[in-house]
């Protein structure tokens, strides 16, 4: 039994038959939301249109089979897709094209060794690695990627040339052409923005983008839109994906393709981990992300192995999933049950859809991954961490994708240290109720006449152990009347290292010379167990240990005027 636990989703397991119906009707929602939206991701992975398609048959099926995660959608993603893309053309391998066969082999090359990492990443439990793109540099991040997938839009919906160079370079020569912009084009493009708009403004439940997609083809059919100078796609070759390793491709291959499969290996860690918690918690329910990498190391063989591309979770479509009240992975095999049927029997209907409303369909999903809500309320919080999160976004589209995944990861953790070097200071007081109070440590204030009590709000290490002894010591000079003791609350201090641990005991010696009193408060077992190895705790008895700071505090009340410190 207990095998089959392991094996079988705990969704699967736990599955309800009175939640069929609305995971069904949820999942066909789904598929006619998301059919546009993947077809307008091929523009960005540069790969036929039936390629999008591919990536919400067998992928998602996999996911729904192996992940953890109930509602989690996996599928083609904008980010990856723009880090695909702008990877292989830097790569500068001759012939290598977009939208020929030859690219689709590559972009299926990048997704299996994307699914390699991520099983390794699944062996090493390397879950945790997606907590290393904070909340605001992944804001920034896919800002950035929002701005460069709607800009990238504009020459399609005008009808011009997309220029060459970088990312200024290419505005720059669609400003100075868009007087040669085609009227029908634009037309269509902007119809297809003002239907998708109004069904939002109206219920974000009516799928504007199928509505845009069905009317344009019929209006194109029409009009002969392609006679007015009109770009559409062409024959679409439907039926099942095709099975296999790659074409052409061999083993000397991978190595080129391992940087821009690292880029998308920790953006799916990073983008899924944060929407499959996000909607566990909203809905109270579990996650296990280490076994949602499983799920997602299957969706991009499967990817690879069907001649698509790399494939992600999805916040907009787990999003649509969750308004549309579907309650498991069971809505996801619903959706892929009805691509699948578009592939097999309706293809042959996309052939005169006008490029144009794929590309304000993606212009549209570009202008959504602009976090405008987010950013401000980064700005209102943390100044340090809004400037961040712009520089991330400035670097990705003005650069590029696969360099702002690794400045992302970088400034994380830059952030991250910074943030533990020079943490908040805290004096700490108790008000007539007993209650703690906190107030910024500044020199010349004081706890109670004679008391100090100290928080510092990070970790002691070795790079901010001389700040927190500086700290203490200014507090000490400074203030109003000589310090008798000095109490370390220690609650939001988790551990000590080595070094740290040196500086305390330095600084403990130093106040007993003085006739000080050390004491320690709300003290973990953790920081308890690393002081006493380190042997800093012989530096004073037990007697000035306390469970709380108010204990603390009680303790200072009660001690004698001219107490010296342990041992004097």
């Amino acid at each position: 039994m207990a095998a089959i636990s392991r094996v079988v989703p705990e969704w699967m397991r736990e599955y309800k038959p009175s939640w069929l119906s609305a995971d069904l009707i949820a999942g066909v929602t789904l598929a006619a939301i998301a059919i546009p939206e993947v077809m307008g991701y091929t523009s960005i992975a540069q790969t036929p249109v039936i390629t999008g398609l591919y990536t919400i048959i067998f992928p998602t099926l996999l996911f729904a089979l192996l992940g953890s995660s109930r509602l989690l959608v996996v599928g083609a993603d904008s980010a990856t897709a723009a880090i695909l893309a702008a990877g292989l053309a830097g790569l500068g391998i001759a012939g290598l094209s977009p939208n020929t066969a030859e690219w689709v082999a590559w972009t299926s090359l990048v997704a299996l060794v994307c699914g390699v990492l991520l099983v390794l990443a699944r062996l090493l439990r390397l879950g945790f690695l997606g907590d290393f793109l904070s909340a605001s540099v992944l804001i920034g991040f896919l800002t950035g990627v929002g701005i460069q997938v709607l800009t990238g839009q504009i020459p399609g919906m005008l009808g011009i040339p997309k220029g060459k160079g970088n990312w200024f370079e290419q505005q720059w020569y669609m400003i100075t052409h868009i007087g040669d912009a085609n009227a029908w084009t634009v037309l269509f493009a902007a119809g297809t923005l003002v239907i998708i708009v109004g069904c939002r403004l109206i219920s974000r439940n009516i799928p504007g983008a199928v509505i845009a997609v069905i009317l344009s083809i019929i209006v194109s059919n029409a009009l002969d839109a392609s006679s007015h100078g009109v770009a559409v796609i062409g024959p679409v070759q439907g039926g099942l994906p095709p099975f296999g390793l790659p074409a052409g491709i061999t083993l000397s291959d991978i190595p080129a393709v391992i940087g821009v499969a690292l880029s998308c290996f920790f953006l799916i860690i990073a983008q899924s981990a944060a929407t499959s918690r996000s909607f566990a918690m909203k809905h109270s329910q579990r996650v296990d992300i280490n076994r949602d990498i499983v799920g997602l190391a299957g969706a991009n063989f499967a990817a690879g192995l069907t001649g698509t591309f790399v494939v992600n979770g999805s916040p907009t479509k787990t999003e649509i999933l969750d308004e549309q009240r579907g309650r498991s992975q069971m809505a996801n095999i619903a959706m892929s049950v009805v691509v699948l049927i578009v592939v097999l029997f309706l293809t042959r209907f996309l052939t005169n859809m006008p490029v144009a409303v794929l590309a304000a369909i993606v212009f549209m999903i570009g202008l959504g991954l602009v976090d405008f809500k987010g950013l401000n309320r980064i700005r209102a919080a943390r100044v340090s961490e809004f400037v961040i999160a712009c520089f991330t976004a400035i670097v990705v589209f003005s650069w590029g994708v696969e360099q702002g995944i690794i400045l992302a990861i970088m400034l994380s953790i830059v952030e991250l240290v910074r943030r533990a070097y020079s943490p908040k200071d805290f004096l700490v007081g108790v008000d007539k109720a007993g209650a703690p109070t906190y107030v910024a440590a500044t020199a010349g204030s004081e706890s109670l006449p004679g008391l100090i009590v100290f928080r510092f709000d990070a970790r002691l290490f070795y790079a901010n152990a001389s700040l927190f002894v500086d700290e203490i010591r200014k507090l000490i000079d400074g203030a109003p009347t000589p310090v008798r003791w000095l109490v370390l609350d220690c609650s939001s201090i988790g551990d000590v290292d080595y070094s740290a641990s040196l500086n305390l005991a330095d600084l403990i010696t130093a106040l007993h010379e003085e006739q000080r009193v050390f004491a320690l408060a709300a003290v973990d077992p953790t920081l308890m167990g690393a002081l006493r190895a380190y042997g800093t705790l012989e530096s004073f008895d037990n007697a000035h240990i306390y469970p709380t700071v108010a204990d603390a505090v009680e303790a200072f009340l009660k001690a004698p005027v001219n107490q010296a410190p342990p041992g004097e």
